[in-house]
């Protein structure tokens, strides 16, 4: 049985999904989103009319890969270099904000929920994990 998400190339996936999530009611992109930026280490804010269904397409992609996410890994996986003038760059973050929203609303959607206990984690939220519908969903995107 062959897996679109792991056959196809990775950005031809990722703008077919995209468009898939266009039509799913739940990832609606926030008004703010035109004014910020998506990290410290960005100097313009965001240009492409698309990103926010894009970055979508990107975090499940992700959470769907590596089984268990939170968000500190997803801010450190879109981080980038900050430009500090004559000093040498620096690696930042990305903000968490918009990766956060982005999972409430694939949690709204039914693709994701918080995964509930992990062998060797204490009584912290070990982060996301797709669903039976949520891998469903990427699986179906040719």
């Amino acid at each position: 049985m062959e897996n679109p998400v792991y056959e196809l190339n990775a950005q031809e996936y990722n703008t077919k999904l995209a468009e898939a999530l266009k039509n799913v009611p739940e990832f609606k992109e926030p008004d703010w989103i035109k004014f910020v930026k998506s990290g410290a280490a960005k100097q313009r804010p965001i240009e492409d009319l698309d990103f926010w269904h894009r970055r979508a397409a990107s975090i499940l992609r992700q959470v769907y890969k590596k089984q268990i996410v939170g968000v500190s890994r997803l801010r450190t996986r879109y981080g980038g270099r900050k430009s500090r003038g004559y000093k040498p760059e620096e690696f930042r973050k990305s903000g968490g904000k918009i990766i956060r929203l982005i999972l409430q609303q694939s949690d709204a959607a039914g693709f994701t929920e918080i995964a509930k206990t992990v062998r060797g984690v204490k009584s912290r939220k070990p982060g996301r994990q797709m669903t039976e519908k949520g891998k469903r969903f990427l699986e179906e995107i040719k």
